[in-house]
């Protein structure tokens, strides 16, 4: 067997696995040459999928099914030698892909086909083996269709902790309450020990659900990594990525000879949590500028270029100096004023000014810490986030260009929903005069305070909601 179309090695190596795949199933392998041609040619073909339908292939050549049983149909599927079907990675995509082309029907490694159920209108066949394949064919057993999934309530994970569990930080559980809300981007700068980790750890808990639109998006991207976990056919949680600092601009927003989902990809729809925000490398941090206004990464290389979705919620964490206490009212810092310029400027003015949250993190007194009184649970919280994501969702309903969260709003949506009365112009000019805000940093402010207000149940924006959103710029930076 010769395999021509530009396969890589995973697919050469197709020859001996769809060989002894077939005649450990009891079915004959032809004793002439035989020609695979994989089109387009001019396309780079990877990875192990095409073995099942090569070997079906084969038995079509050979007419020992009906030319007929196969029409309208994928097959997808890597192959043991004894003829099994293994898990192949990309599923979902390939699935909606299928259906997008007209095709009726998808034959699937039988641990892949509840993902392959989630695509409406198409019928998945689960395939255990190449023997089960030619039966179900030829009639002598068939293989029922895999049913879709029942979407059940989600469930918080039990490891995550309540936001009435944390002592103390009211200001920094409202600012974390707001960035929920709209999906905005945030700081949290503060003394080791103050709860920075433990308040962002927490987030995941007071999210909102995500819509089937939503889940659909981040478990395609998890499929094409190959990250979706087996007994989990679709993402329901919304991701919370939290990459060590030593982290590679590649690995990042992602890259590699073909391409691969980097981790801003990979918490599409969710939490992309920077601990340590300034020990990442001024590389890692500046190729993130992008992708944060334009919610996709595309990564081209020589074979061709390829975009993945990027549309994450960025959460960082960061001492205000290397020692840590710069600022602190209790423990002197032992920086010098140029050592904590340094390490502050490590984080560009551009970056910074995508960030729309900038809040503080004191540390917390003895007295709050020994209190025993529980403070607002999370489900209080994430009720209130819920109602405000609903406010948007009916808001934005109408306009099907992907804006989903007050965040995702653009020039023209922040000109249509953040009109503002006389007294909050004039406290957004007296505000951009004063901070020598840039034309990013006003649209920033105007979202947020739009987020504050659907928090609020308000229909407008007021003077109120725009002071709170000012309080969140960053102290004493120009940005």
């Amino acid at each position: 067997m010769d395999i021509v179309g530009l396969p890589n090695q995973a697919v050469k190596e197709s020859r001996e696995r769809v060989q002894a795949a077939i005649k450990n199933s009891g079915l004959p392998y032809p004793r002439k040459r035989i020609i695979v041609n994989l089109a387009p040619a001019a396309v780079r073909k990877e990875g192990p999928a095409y073995d099942l339908p090569i070997a079906l292939g084969v038995l079509l050549m050979q007419m020992l099914v009906p030319p007929g049983s196969v029409d309208e149909s994928m097959v997808i599927g890597e192959l043991s030698l004894d003829g099994t079907v293994r898990h192949s990675k990309g599923i979902l995509p390939m699935a909606a892909a299928a259906r997008e082309q007209g095709f009726k029907r998808i034959f699937v490694p039988e641990m892949d086909a509840a993902e392959a159920a989630l695509i409406p209108d198409l019928d998945v066949i689960p395939v255990k083996s190449l023997s089960e394949l030619y039966k179900h064919l030829v009639g002598e057993k068939t293989i029922q269709p895999h049913q879709p999934p029942l979407v059940d309530t989600i469930l918080i994970p039990s490891n995550i902790t309540d936001f009435s569990e944390i002592k103390g930080q009211e200001h920094v559980k409202r600012a974390l309450e707001v960035a929920s809300a709209g999906g905005h981007n945030m700081l949290l700068m503060g003394p080791p020990g103050a709860g920075k980790t433990l308040l962002a750890r927490a987030m995941p808990s007071i999210l909102p659900e995500m819509s089937i639109e939503e889940a659909l998006d981040v478990t395609r991207i998890y499929s094409v990594a190959d990250q979706l976990p087996a007994d989990i056919p679709l993402m329901q949680l919304r991701p919370f990525r939290a990459p060590h600092h030593t982290i590679s601009h590649a690995g990042l927003v992602g890259g590699g000879n073909w391409p691969r989902p980097g981790e801003i990809s990979l918490a599409h729809r969710g939490v992309l949590f920077l601990d340590e925000f300034p020990e990442f490398g001024s590389r890692v941090l500046e190729v993130m500028r992008q992708p944060m206004e334009d919610k996709q990464v595309t990564i081209s290389r020589a074979q061709g270029s390829l975009t993945f979705p990027a549309n994450f919620q960025l959460i960082a964490a960061m001492n205000p100096c290397p020692c840590g206490y710069a600022g602190d009212p209790e423990k002197a810092c032992t920086c010098s004023h140029q050592t904590v310029t340094r390490y502050q400027k490590r984080i560009s003015g551009p970056m910074l000014d995508r960030i729309d949250i900038h809040i503080e993190v004191p540390r917390v007194d003895f007295e709050k810490l020994s209190d025993n009184r529980r403070g607002e649970s999370s489900d209080d919280i994430r009720a209130r986030v819920e109602s405000a994501r609903q406010h948007q969702r009916e808001r934005f309903a109408g306009l099907n260009n992907g804006v989903m969260t007050n965040a995702d709003m653009r020039v023209a949506e922040v000109r249509q929903f953040c009109e503002l009365d006389d007294a909050g112009q004039q406290l957004v000019k007296a505000a951009m005069t004063q901070l020598q805000l840039s034309a990013r940093a006003y649209h920033r402010i105007l979202k947020l305070a739009r987020t504050i207000a659907d928090l609020a149940g308000e229909e407008s924006i007021q003077s109120s909601h725009l002071a709170e959103a000012l309080q969140y710029r960053p102290k004493g930076m120009m940005v």
